[in-house]
């Protein structure tokens, strides 16, 4: 099982991170870790919803279970017993069962220190080792989120689409652009 297998324990920038899969223990965090996100109305696709903590634990009991199945890869960074990031990838269904979908949130204070780029490239390593399925990653990221596309184009994602207005960011219709990356797998 590798529910709360440890991933990463060690210095990061003269910071102490620990990354490590979910457990059910983890359900009160995450829920405070995303309705404390989703207010702040970042670009996620949560623009201050708040989750209940019976959704919550419906949410993680599926995704432990995918994890379980060799079908998802979550990671939770913490620094200090704080969780500061969440990263995941997750299998499509049916004729999409070889695409994974990639997601990934920082905290405000964590952000622009380079956790994202060190969790997306420990993510994506991740996936690549658990889903043997796998051999795209697909990202959805808001057109008004320079940062994070120049990023992704860093990490070897390629702009597939852009979805003209597919977005509702604080009120404001955005372009939603889709960006895809190739995994080998053992295909070469």
């Amino acid at each position: 099982m590798v529910g709360g297998k440890i991933v990463y324990n060690g210095d990061f920038k003269n910071n102490q991170l620990l990354v490590r899969y979910p457990t059910r223990d983890d359900i009160a965090i995450l829920l405070q870790f995303i309705n404390t996100v989703s207010k702040e109305q970042t670009y996620i696709l949560k623009q201050g919803e708040q989750m209940t903590m019976e959704e919550e634990t419906k949410y993680i009991e599926n995704y432990i279970k995918k994890i379980e199945e060799k079908k998802a890869v979550k990671l939770l960074v913490f620094c200090k017993d704080e969780l500061i990031g969440v990263a995941d990838v997750t299998l499509k269904e049916k004729v999409e069962k070889h695409i994974g979908v990639f997601g990934i949130i920082i905290t405000p204070e964590w952000r622009g220190k380079g956790i994202g780029t060190f969790l997306l490239k420990l993510t994506l390593k991740e996936a690549e080792e658990q889903i043997k399925e796998m051999r795209i990653v697909t990202l959805g990221v808001f057109s008004n989120n320079p940062i994070a596309k120049k990023l992704y184009e860093k990490i070897g994602f390629v702009e597939y689409g852009n979805l003209k207005e597919g977005l509702m960011h604080r009120g404001t219709f955005v372009d939603h652009v889709y960006m895809f990356k190739k995994i080998s797998n053992g295909t070469g």
